[in-house]
């Protein structure tokens, strides 16, 4: 972890048969939501699919002063959770279901030299 920057992963579960969907309504994202979550402090965020189980691993690096506990309050978030609450696992008021996950281990090139 740099000083001005962390990385975090977290789970989240799509209905099953809804990759296509999935991948499809994020390759059109909306810009109003990629403006907010890069304002908020995303520097850098990847979803990868566990085809076998259809969890949704989510990997997000983002600035150390971010902004991003108040993303669910914003209008484009909470328009994009309700979009996207018909093929995942949502709780109340649409938010996906997230498991935070633990780092156990990190391999950096630029540490072994």
């Amino acid at each position: 972890m740099s000083a001005d920057h962390e990385t975090v992963a977290f789970r989240m579960n799509m209905h099953p048969g809804q990759a296509a969907e999935y991948k499809r309504r994020h390759d059109e994202i909306w810009p109003e939501l990629t403006e907010a979550l890069i304002a908020a402090g995303v520097l850098d965020y990847r979803v990868f699919l566990d085809p076998g189980t259809d969890h949704l691993l989510a990997v997000l690096t983002r600035r150390c002063d971010h902004t991003l506990a108040a993303l669910p309050n914003t209008e484009v978030m909470k328009r994009w959770w309700a979009m996207m609450a018909d093929i995942m696992e949502a709780g109340p008021d649409n938010v996906p279901v997230q498991v935070d996950l633990a780092p156990v281990f990190h391999l950096k090139a630029s540490d072994r030299r």
